[in-house]
């Protein structure tokens, strides 16, 4: 296959979507605590990946507007890039490959989204990776 595609979890299910995992930390408002009533377990996503979300207080950081995207951009990625991740990151990186697989989160557009980064972090362990923002 070699296709990702990657979505914000709020907006509706697809059949093209294959399964929709969450790469979210936490499936909340911006506060942090109060759940957001549009993300459900089952119908919004399927799975639920916390290991690839931005840690909390890098999230918090950015949300606060003590980081800019630059910054975020690249502590994620240093994050990604620890020994911790890196065989994971690998790991899941076979998946996409035999089947279909949509990385969710919840910014409605990629471009400034942790989804857009993974997703190009995969790319390293598969060059032929196509990635798709829907």
């Amino acid at each position: 296959m070699n296709i990702i595609y990657t979505k914000s979890i709020i907006k509706p299910k697809e059949l093209s979507d294959g399964t929709r995992i969450s790469i979210m930390s936490r499936h909340t408002l911006n506060d942090g605590k109060t759940p957001d009533e549009r993300i459900i377990e089952g119908i919004t996503f399927d799975e639920w990946i916390k290991d690839f979300a931005p840690p909390l207080k890098l999230i918090g950081s950015y949300y606060r507007n003590e980081v800019n995207w630059k910054e975020f951009e690249i502590k994620y990625l240093e994050f990604l890039r620890t020994d911790n991740l890196k065989l994971k990151i690998k790991l899941f990186s076979e998946r996409y490959k035999t089947e279909t697989i949509t990385l969710m989160c919840i910014e409605d557009e990629a471009e400034f989204c942790h989804r857009r980064l993974f997703a190009e972090e995969l790319k390293k362990y598969n060059s032929d990776l196509i990635i798709i923002h829907k």
